[in-house]
């Protein structure tokens, strides 16, 4: 539109001027004509270099402004990243626990979940005390450990589950000449949110319980 405005103008100013030379009669009113009408056209020249330059600018506003929004969307994607890092880091997961009571614990006739009544740390609360079970909090990678300490007259054995998957066994056998008997193992899990770990008793043997020999624990090493 304005294209054929500044296209109309000119052809006119062009017009005005070819009729002021080609008939002039020398009358006030055509030197008037003749004065006004160039002044006009150079006028809209300069408007249509302006505005060309007008476009100029805008494309290059548009450019700038698709910059600054790529620009926008890189630091959220960062400052994503930092906060996704920095809950990672405080995600703590840690406990250990001790089978407490007095005395020995078995032996018994089937296999038993151990529960290790004794908190000493448990940091994130993903160990239960009334059920013996730990349950990963977050998908990642674990470290457990399991000791025990029994007396020569009974076999003792654990075995470490994770869900209904035996992963890790501890085990010392009776014995006539020992009066004590000291095991333990270690393992490191992949986990997913939800899983279980928890140890258990084998049929017919026992563990001490009392002094905190008996003890389960565990950590989070790193999300996934």
């Amino acid at each position: 539109m304005h294209f054929f405005s500044f296209s109309f103008a000119l052809l006119f100013c062009g017009l005005v001027l070819a009729q002021d030379e080609g008939g002039s009669t020398g009358t006030e009113g055509n030197v008037e004509v003749q004065s006004c009408f160039p002044d006009m056209c150079n006028l809209l020249k300069e408007f249509g270099a302006m505005t060309e330059k007008l476009k100029a600018m805008e494309t290059r506003l548009k450019d700038s402004e698709t910059r600054l929004k790529d620009t926008e969307i890189r630091l959220n994607n960062s400052e994503n990243q930092i906060l996704a890092l920095r809950n990672k880091e405080r995600t703590k997961v840690m406990f250990s626990a001790a089978v407490g009571g007095v005395g020995a614990l078995g032996p018994f006739n089937t296999d038993t979940t151990l529960i290790y009544r004794t908190v000493i740390t448990n940091i994130g609360n993903a160990y239960n005390q009334h059920t013996g079970i730990f349950v990963a909090p977050v998908a990642g990678v674990y470290y457990f450990t399991i000791f025990f300490h029994a007396g020569g007259e009974h076999e003792a054995k654990l075995y470490l589950f994770k869900n209904d998957e035996h992963k890790i066994t501890t085990h010392d056998h009776k014995s006539d000449s020992e009066t004590a008997d000291n095991g333990g193992n270690a393992v490191f899990l992949q986990l997913q949110q939800g899983d279980q770990v928890f140890v258990k008793l084998a049929a017919n043997c026992h563990v001490w319980g009392s002094s905190y020999h008996t003890t389960f624990s565990g950590f989070l090493v790193s999300k996934m």
